[in-house]
């Protein structure tokens, strides 16, 4: 049914596509940037603490050890009483425990006070033990599940016996909370940085996306035919470019469309007379007595090719009324159904010539008479009929029937053809669309008939029927 192959131009800027790019591009790389940044502080910060407080635990327990050392001479009970001397008069208990542990893993003496208590079980007294070196331990208190940091430094006998650790141990929970703030600091100052880079991005993008939806705004309505009107450009950047692309593109669309319709126009009338002359003088010669067969048969054919051209010549001029505004319609009190008869009584005997059944499906159902132009819309109904019998011609048959649903006249016509493809279903009413259709036609026809129902207040639908063909329906209201 009346199709050129047509493309659609559609936005592919979209505001909210552009935002969700920006977010995920800009702002999720920087949310991801700064998460690192915060871990990296924190993590720094931590390895700072950790790592003073251990060697300031191994100086301890050096300079502790090697004082220690002229004790070792003497006997076993002399030793481990002044261990117990030393950890009870320990200058910074408060902070730091000092422990003196056995071989055995029992601690004999410690600057709390409290050695009567389970032993120590972490790896740091064994390894110190077994490798005659100080060896530090950081983790979980075995027994209390609280955060420690130790370091224990073996205690050599002068025999060479390793006759103990001396162990430093203290908890890391202050450490840990100063390293917690310092990682809340640190994602705080982040989550202002953010929020300064969000408002001035956002400004940015508020900068580039208000000029950009009313671009978009006006090539939407130069894309569906409002050719030649401009977008206002206040910016001279790439955004003001654009624009002035679409405003040059508008204009030159504008005058080849005018310089379309007036050639069109032009031609058309130049073509109505040597038509009309031709229709004229092949009736009269078809109305004469004495041409032989062969010379009647190539007058009737000229005579239908005549009428075909003068047709479509019709069409083009409607098309160019409606370019410009030119068409108008003659309104008056119409009995739609009588009009839509005739037309289908009238077309019937002319499609039976070409093997096709036209079947009207009548019915007793009560139509009102409506406003409307009685010639517009038989003009209309003739082409959706002829329009059936060239594209559904391989069905041999058309249906048609007119009903009143809903204070509205309802006019059907199917045929039994192949049908539309699926995508070019909504483009078969654009001028001079013929998509994959063989048929002949100048592909207006359509259009213009929308056109007319458009100024009708009614609506003109294309659909693929169950079972095969064409669904053409034409909506009137009854009463405008």
């Amino acid at each position: 049914m009346g199709r050129v192959k047509n493309r659609q131009v559609r936005p592919v800027l979209k505001v909210k596509g552009l935002r969700r790019r920006w977010l995920i591009n800009t702002v999720g790389v920087l949310c991801a940037l700064g998460l690192v940044c915060v871990l990296l502080v924190t993590a720094m910060f931590a390895a700072y603490y950790y790592s003073t407080m251990e060697s300031d635990m191994r100086y301890r327990a050096r300079t502790t050890t090697e004082f220690f050392a002229e004790y070792l001479n003497q006997s076993y009970n002399e030793y481990y009483q002044s261990c117990i001397t030393y950890a009870q008069t320990f200058d910074d208990k408060n902070n730091i425990e000092l422990q003196f542990i056995n071989a055995q893993g029992k601690i004999v003496a410690s600057s709390s006070g409290n050695w009567a208590g389970p032993s120590p079980a972490t790896a740091d007294i064994s390894d110190a033990i077994s490798s005659r070196a100080i060896k530090p331990y950081r983790g979980a208190d075995p027994y209390t599940g609280e955060r420690i940091m130790a370091v224990s430094s073996p205690m050599i006998y002068s025999n060479g016996e390793v006759i103990g650790v001396l162990r430093y141990v203290t908890s890391t929970a202050v450490m840990d909370m100063q390293i917690f703030y310092i990682g809340l600091l640190s994602l705080l100052a982040f989550a202002v940085v953010l929020v300064v880079v969000l408002l001035s991005s956002n400004y940015y993008m508020h900068s580039i996306l208000v000029p950009l939806r009313a671009i978009i705004e006006k090539a939407k309505k130069i894309t569906s035919g409002s050719y030649g009107i401009q977008i206002e450009t206040v910016y001279d950047d790439e955004i003001g470019e654009l624009a002035d692309t679409i405003n040059e593109m508008s204009i030159k669309i504008n005058e080849n469309e005018k310089m379309q319709t007036e050639f069109i126009s032009s031609l058309s009338h130049e073509l109505r007379t040597p038509l009309t002359a031709i229709t004229g003088w092949s009736e009269t010669l078809l109305g004469t007595d004495g041409l032989d067969p062969q010379t009647r048969r190539g007058m009737k054919i000229i005579h239908k090719e005549a009428g075909r051209l003068t047709e479509m010549v019709l069409e083009l001029l409607d098309f160019t009324r409606i370019q410009d505004g030119r068409m108008t319609l003659n309104i008056e009190l119409t009995d739609i159904r009588a009009e839509f008869e005739d037309v289908v009584y009238m077309y019937g005997s002319r499609s039976q010539q070409e093997g096709i059944v036209l079947e009207y499906n009548d019915s007793d159902e009560d139509i009102p008479e409506i406003s409307c132009d009685p010639k517009r819309m038989r003009q209309v109904f003739l082409n959706i009929l002829d329009n059936a019998a060239k594209h559904g011609s391989e069905g041999k048959r058309i249906e048609a029937d007119i009903c009143f649903e809903n204070e509205t006249v309802v006019v059907r016509i199917r045929d039994y053809g192949p049908g539309i493809p699926e995508d070019e279903l909504p483009l078969v009413k654009k001028k001079f669309y013929k998509g994959s259709s063989k048929a002949r036609g100048s592909g207006i026809g359509l259009a213009v008939c929308d056109e007319i129902v458009a100024m009708h207040g009614g609506s003109l639908t294309l659909e693929n029927a169950e079972g095969g063909g064409t669904l053409v329906t034409v909506t009137l209201p009854a009463s405008q």
